[in-house]
């Protein structure tokens, strides 16, 4: 009698994959950057040996920290992928992308403290600096990650259909057909792994432009500022991932004009009024909204949901239809 009853509840029932099941081009061209990344740290380590050059093996083991932050980037587009239908994740697994970001901005700050180390010794203590293998490592670094970023910050946007069902009765958890909103701007993994490559990028111009000065002007102290200055903008970059996707992992609101659009929307439809909204994200361009408004005419859970633009990416709905006996309200 119990699985007779499931079943009819079938056609409002859903699951909360919100496309997340689909492989990603994001996902392939991680793992591209990975394979490019762990090639050369391969090379660099064993061109290092053979030759007995320390900056080649310095760097070669530079960019070993580098694949694993990149892979942890890639870890998370695959976990996110296949746990997608997992019904332990409440809202869906998008958030996984969050916590790849949070993981990849804490790496970061890892060379960052051996730079500023590093940096502030050879302020105090100039050594002795190979000019030429040093820029020869240096040129070589900034054009595979040139080639990485652009592999990384190429392609169109992913898209997902899901379809889903409303619950009418009163309150109401719906996915609306439409398609995913999961820009690539707003993946905070996909960001991660570009702000890793773009870090490294960084560091190889400063390099660059120090070991030039170094050379030709004898400014030996140019090498150290320049990895202080490459430290500082690190962490800049850093910080900004890290609050970007702790807001996410901490369910803060979703940005003002998404609410203030759903607001508008709601309230301009008869003579409803919201008397609460929560609206969070729950994946990369991906959102839950809660809505409990009252009116005079109440109509159907699923007239309020119609109502909201897809654009918005409001995948997952709750609605609360309280009606006002009040004529004066």
């Amino acid at each position: 009698m119990h699985s007779e009853s499931a079943a009819h509840l079938d056609a409002w029932q859903h699951d909360h994959r919100f496309g997340l099941h689909r492989r990603k081009s994001a996902e392939s061209r991680t793992k591209l950057v990975v394979g490019i990344t762990l090639a050369t740290m391969v090379g660099e380590i064993v061109a290092g040996l053979a030759f007995g050059s320390m900056a080649l093996l310095a760097d070669g083991l530079h960019m070993g920290s580098h694949a694993l932050a990149l892979g942890i980037s890639a870890l998370a587009y695959v976990w996110m992928r296949r746990r997608a239908g997992d019904a332990a994740f409440t809202f869906g697994t998008g958030k996984i992308a969050a916590l790849g970001g949070y993981t990849g901005a804490m790496l970061l700050l890892v060379p960052v403290a051996f730079m500023v180390w590093e940096s502030t010794l050879k302020l105090i203590t100039p050594v002795e600096i190979a000019y030429g293998p040093a820029l020869a490592v240096a040129v070589a670094g900034l054009v595979i990650n040139a080639v990485c970023a652009v592999i990384l910050s190429r392609g169109g946007h992913d898209h997902g259909h899901d379809h889903g069902h409303s619950h009418d009765h009163g309150h109401a958890h719906a996915h609306q057909p439409q398609e995913s909103q999961a820009h690539e701007s707003e993946d905070l993994n996909l960001r991660s792994a570009l702000v890793h490559v773009m870090a490294d990028a960084l560091t190889s111009v400063l390099a660059i432009a120090a070991l030039l000065g170094g050379r030709f002007y004898g400014w030996s102290w140019l090498d150290p500022v320049m990895g202080l200055v490459g430290a500082a903008v690190i962490v800049v970059w850093a910080r900004g991932l890290i609050f970007g996707s702790g807001r996410v992992l901490l369910d803060f609101a979703a940005p003002e004009d998404i609410r203030e659009k759903i607001r508008r929307v709601i309230e301009t439809d008869s003579d409803a009024r919201l008397a609460d909204l929560h609206v969070w994200s729950i994946g990369p361009g991906i959102y839950a909204a809660a809505l409990s408004l009252v009116t005079h005419q109440p109509q159907e859970p699923d007239h309020y949901k119609r109502l909201l633009p897809k654009s918005l990416g409001v995948r997952h709905v709750t609605v609360e239809v309280h009606a006002c006996p009040d004529a004066a309200a």
